[in-house]
């Protein structure tokens, strides 16, 4: 009993105190108010993301992922049989609700897995790609487990691993999955001491064996049009080290490159990132931000007759970058009309032929994939889903080093959870199950191969009871046009205010 009274006091006295401290502190209105009982409101808010996911939402409006597509990669990672009963949940007659349209008279099996060479005129090395591949995800922004777990499972499956632009690092050579190595502003493993690009130790690099590919990012979905910071606490001996930084310095990503300033220096550093590597394929990545910025692109690449071997569209759905609120919601252009922006131009301008097209921005489900290739892809790649397939729950925690399943920390307790030999083969079922099952629907379509897709299979409901096709909704400009005398007024305007010495451009159409 006395142990009691006393435990009610200290209780008490304790409660005294936040209450005291409450009444006094002046950062916190409500708690200045409402002396601890305030403090439930903090703790409210700080399980509300929890609470949301997990007790409110329904199965098909979550974001950034809802859970039947959460639920979808999880199944196929593990082997399980992504099946549904009883039907859609979802609103198929609701605006901007998209279908494919399949055939009354539905294909053969494709049992061949398909692939797309890349590789131009100039390539010495052409790449044999997949599909489906793993996205740019760096060391640093991902721990080292979840990077070798990645590229176990390419490895093992056959597609490639992008490494994302923090450098080129031991985890993503020791299982030998097939590289893209990607470099950006900050020339992260072959930079100088003052931040420029270093020809010698890119080349060193990007001649080993286990790279495939070389690829420039000008600017990615989640933050097009800035850099990142790395701050001097963060940079540890072993990122320093991979990056090519000095230790507990803060090493500040630029917003744009030193080695162009035009449409043809870009080009023309692309064909020298190809010479640099051997021979290898060699292109860009980036976030489109307007049909004159492609143009140009595609006029400096005829003036000098240099082709990029591949571009990478990336949307502004975003990634795994974190980045200001303001960047993610309202800067760069959506996937979808990247993709057909580069397609058409490509087309328009007769260089299709010469340059493959790959599609970065929430590609998750056989049927993204599918989509994508109707707007203009050969190839995708995905990061957020790859990272589901690793252990990712969504828990929106990747910049703050407290991710729950130890995919996007460097916490080396966090980081124990994730079993590299199990995740890696989840990577690898993920990918052969998504790509099998666009196999299957484009069967279904009554195509025998991806280059038989065509935009009218597929169809948006653009108001109630009411749909178009793609081939209805959005031009579609046929080989040379753009060359010939485009009919079409707002993409013959564009051409001609696009310059290949230039980027800048005044009164243009989107």
């Amino acid at each position: 009993m006395k142990a009691s009274k006393i435990i009610a006091g200290l209780g008490a006295a304790g409660l005294s105190g936040v209450a005291v401290h409450d009444l006094v502190q002046k950062k916190h209105s409500i708690l200045r108010n409402y002396p601890v009982l305030g403090h439930a409101r903090f703790l409210m808010e700080s399980i509300r993301p929890e609470i949301q996911q997990y007790f409110i939402e329904r199965n098909w409006d979550g974001r950034p992922y809802d859970r039947d597509t959460r639920s979808l990669i999880y199944q196929r990672s593990k082997g399980e049989k992504a099946e549904h009963a009883f039907g859609t949940e979802r609103d198929v007659l609701s605006p901007g609700a998209e279908y494919l349209a399949h055939s009354t008279l539905p294909a053969h099996e494709i049992t061949a897995i398909p692939r797309v060479t890349i590789g131009g005129r100039d390539c010495l090395k052409p790449y044999s790609m997949a599909l489906m591949n793993v996205s740019a995800m760096s060391f640093g922004s991902l721990s080292g487990n979840a990077i070798k777990a990645l590229n176990k499972g390419a490895a093992m499956g056959g597609f490639a691993h992008d490494t994302g632009e923090g450098g080129l690092t031991e985890y993503h050579e020791e299982f030998g999955g097939d590289l893209v190595w990607e470099i950006g502003t900050g020339y992260f493993g072959c930079r100088t001491k003052d931040g420029d690009f270093d020809p010698d130790m890119f080349a060193a690099k990007a001649q080993k064996d286990q790279v495939k590919m070389v690829s420039l990012k000008l600017s990615q979905g989640a933050k097009p049009g800035i850099g990142g910071v790395l701050p001097g606490e963060k940079v540890t001996p072993e990122i320093a080290k991979i990056r090519e930084v000095p230790v507990g310095e803060t090493v500040v990503s630029p917003a744009r490159h030193r080695v162009f300033n035009d449409p043809e220096g870009l080009i023309l550093f692309i064909q020298k990132m190809r010479e640099l590597s051997g021979g290898k394929p060699a292109g860009f990545k980036m976030c489109v931000s307007s049909r004159v910025e492609v143009l140009a692109l595609c006029k400096a690449m005829m003036k000098l007759d240099v082709y990029p071997d591949f571009i990478i569209v990336d949307g502004s759905e975003g990634g795994t970058g974190a980045a200001p609120l303001e960047f993610e919601d309202h800067i760069g252009m959506p996937l979808s009309e990247g993709l057909m922006i580069w397609h058409n131009a490509l087309v328009g301008t007769g260089l299709r032929d010469h340059i493959k097209i790959g599609a970065s921005g929430k590609v998750a489900a056989a049927n993204d994939l599918i989509k994508a290739m109707i707007q203009g892809a050969d190839f995708t790649n995905s990061a957020r889903s790859m990272m589901m397939a690793v252990g990712c729950i969504q828990a929106q925690a990747c910049n703050t080093g407290k991710c729950p399943t130890g995919v996007a920390t460097q916490d080396k307790r966090r980081q124990r959870a994730l079993d590299v030999e199990d995740k890696g083969d989840r990577v690898k079922n993920y990918q052969e199950g998504t790509v099998k099952e666009s196999l299957m629907m484009m069967a279904a379509m009554g195509v025998s191969s991806p280059e038989e897709l065509k935009p009218w299979m597929l169809r948006r409901m653009v108001a109630p009871g009411l749909s178009r096709s793609y081939a209805e909704l959005y031009t579609w400009l046929k080989p040379g046009e753009l060359l010939e005398g485009c009919k079409h007024e707002s993409w013959a305007t564009d051409w001609e205010l696009a310059e290949s010495a230039s980027f800048r451009h005044e009164g243009h159409r989107a």
